[in-house]
């Protein structure tokens, strides 16, 4: 459906209106320090993009400024090892929303290793499992995966975010070290946390996002080059398991409030999924204290009030 003409105005005019908003609202919460690289980024900046599955893309702000995906990779990497293992995924990682920080290591001990979602830390570092085991070259089936999505070849991984990665990365460690004793990381572990934190060191910009993810708004089929990049199955297993876990523990109030499946990243963006119409993505650094970015929540809840593109 083409929404522009069913509302009967313009929408890049509106995501600028959105922006705007968003610049002028009080300055609240902080920009992710437990990495440091992440410390260095600029504040105030704030992006915003939609790409429609008629190929449409429209933006506003800072949307052509590179960012660090973080867990936004979280995706990419999931809809890889499904296409990759098939359901036997399942076995290893289930599909429940957690109810814990992102980074608990006292669901994984009580649950025998298997993470509660692929969308969590424990869950992600799982697929990282599976992808180093699967891929003799597993960051470079990641990063050609994300170009071709995105169609550019000018997408890189910051090496000063990846450094701060491995640097901090205490707690991921303790989590694959742990899942690997009940014996669900077949792999090195250091070889699966390379690969971990190499993928959430990628850097992509608004516009990137929104349009590479757009196969999932549309089926597994990716618009504009009508790719498969997924099953229809796959499709509406990730956006589910968005819609309950991909918010963080703030995932049932944004379900509530915004009706989406999305998915945030402590370098502050966030995507959301609309099915049959197209992807949003909103990025400004400033995160609120579950972890989300307060402008890209703000940006995207009145882009769907607005556009009426709850899934409720």
């Amino acid at each position: 459906m083409d929404w522009t003409v069913k509302q009967g105005f313009e929408i890049e005019p509106f995501l600028q209106q959105l922006v705007g908003e968003a610049r002028a609202l009080p300055v609240s919460g902080k920009v992710a320090d437990y990495i440091p690289a992440l410390a260095q980024v600029n504040p105030d900046k704030v992006g915003l993009a939609l790409a429609t599955v008629e190929g449409k893309l429209y933006s506003a702000g800072d949307s052509t400024t590179e960012f660090s995906i973080q867990s936004l990779s979280k995706i990419l990497g999931l809809v890889m090892a499904m296409n990759r293992i098939g359901d036997s995924l399942w076995q290893r990682v289930h599909m429940e929303p957690s109810g814990l920080p992102f980074n608990s290591i006292v669901q994984l001990e009580y649950e025998h290793g298997i993470p509660r979602n692929p969308f969590i830390n424990a869950g992600a570092i799982l697929i990282a499992d599976v992808l180093a085991s699967h891929y003799s070259a597993s960051r470079q089936a990641f990063i050609s995966f994300i170009r071709k999505l995105a169609g550019s070849d000018q997408i890189f991984v910051d090496e000063d975010v990846l450094q701060s990665e491995k640097q901090h990365g205490s707690r991921n460690a303790a989590m694959a070290y742990l899942m690997k004793s009940f014996g669900n990381v077949e792999g090195d572990v250091d070889r699966v946390l390379d690969h971990y934190f190499y993928q959430c060191s990628v850097n992509m910009t608004c516009e990137q996002l929104a349009s590479s993810l757009t196969f999932l708004a549309n089926r597994g089929l990716q618009p504009v080059t009508q790719r498969v990049i997924c099953s229809r199955r796959d499709a509406h297993r990730v956006n589910a398991i968005l819609s309950t876990s991909g918010m963080y523990d703030q995932s049932g109030e944004f379900a509530f409030t915004v009706g989406l499946p999305a998915k945030s990243g402590v370098g502050g963006g966030i995507v959301a999924i609309v099915p049959g119409y197209g992807v949003i993505c909103a990025w400004s650094p400033r995160l609120n204290h579950f972890g989300n970015s307060c402008l890209g929540m703000h940006m995207i809840t009145g882009l769907a009030e607005q556009l009426g593109l709850s899934v409720y």
